[in-house]
């Protein structure tokens, strides 16, 4: 199954993430994946895996023209020059020339200004062909209208935090209204069992398990199908190969209309990520190393 961008490039709907996967384990998983189907690779420049996902790119001997890559630049290359050469890095360690998807990893609101002159430079990329398509993570629909108001090209990706305890139907709609496709990070709710408190998660919620025993399916190939059919892009993660193959096995099945309906109706409006409005270099800046 593949989304088309607002720019006309296609994109596999599934893809793997590899967020707090670590280097030594990211090969392995990554080379699993394509095994397995997987045509759809996330990374970012914070997450200090992407030397590793492109090893196992090449490990998997699939055409590297048949692998959609997507990373991210870290707000502490934020500017223009210096996201320029944000990219430099990432391409080097990734092993690759062209990017299909570059994005900027948040809004980083109080220095927009930074924020404004990273993307004018990924509309340069953009333009000489270093990268397929743009996008950018953890905008607000606030900043996504500041953004419009000061570049030219409408981000073909807003990545953010969506799964049944928190949709963000706000910020879907205003992606919507502006042909942004919404990729949801943490799809089946993994934030939502990091605490570690017992308390009820993504996982063992009654509602997703009663509809997931209707399927003949686990609570994470139902959470999603339900991304699917909304039209999101997910970037399920993990490093066992049994899950990794379990996330790709979403598209002999469909949910009701019912059964959508209650999902929507978990979400709880609590965010398990960062709230955007609080991130600045000072408290979360960090040396993203040269290649």
């Amino acid at each position: 199954m593949h989304l088309t961008l607002n720019n006309g490039v296609t994109m596999p709907a599934i893809g793997l993430g590899v967020f707090q996967t670590p280097p030594e384990t990211t090969t392995d998983a990554v080379e699993t994946a394509l095994a397995t189907g997987y045509r759809h690779i996330d990374t970012a420049a914070a997450y200090g895996n992407e030397r590793e996902v492109g090893e196992g790119i090449r490990r998997s001997g699939i055409p590297r023209s048949e692998i959609f890559i997507e990373t991210k630049v870290w707000i502490s290359d934020y500017g223009f020059e210096e996201t320029l050469h944000a990219f430099e890095k990432s391409a080097a360690k990734l092993g690759v020339e062209t990017l299909d998807l570059f994005i900027l990893h948040q809004a980083l609101p109080g220095e927009f200004d930074k924020t404004v002159a990273a993307y004018q430079a990924i509309e340069r990329l953009l333009a000489d062909g270093s990268v397929r398509a743009i996008g950018v993570s953890n905008f607000m629909p606030k900043h996504l209208e500041a953004l419009r108001e000061n570049t030219s090209i409408v981000p073909a990706v807003n990545q953010i935090e969506v799964h049944p305890y928190f949709s963000q139907p706000e910020v879907r709609k205003a992606n919507a209204g502006m042909g942004i496709l919404t990729q949801a990070w943490s799809p089946i709710g993994g934030i939502t069992s990091y605490r570690g408190d017992g308390q009820k998660s993504t996982f063992n919620d009654p509602v997703i398990l009663s509809i997931a025993e209707a399927h003949g399916k686990s609570a994470a190939q139902v959470m999603l199908r339900w991304q699917l059919q909304l039209g999101h892009s997910v970037i399920p993660k993990s490093i066992r190969a049994g899950r990794i193959a379990e996330n790709f096995d979403v598209f002999d099945f469909e949910l009701t209309h019912e059964q959508m309906g209650a999902i929507d109706a978990l979400d709880t409006g609590v965010r398990g990520g960062p709230e955007p409005e609080s991130i600045t270099i000072a408290a979360y800046g960090r040396e993203i190393p040269e290649a």
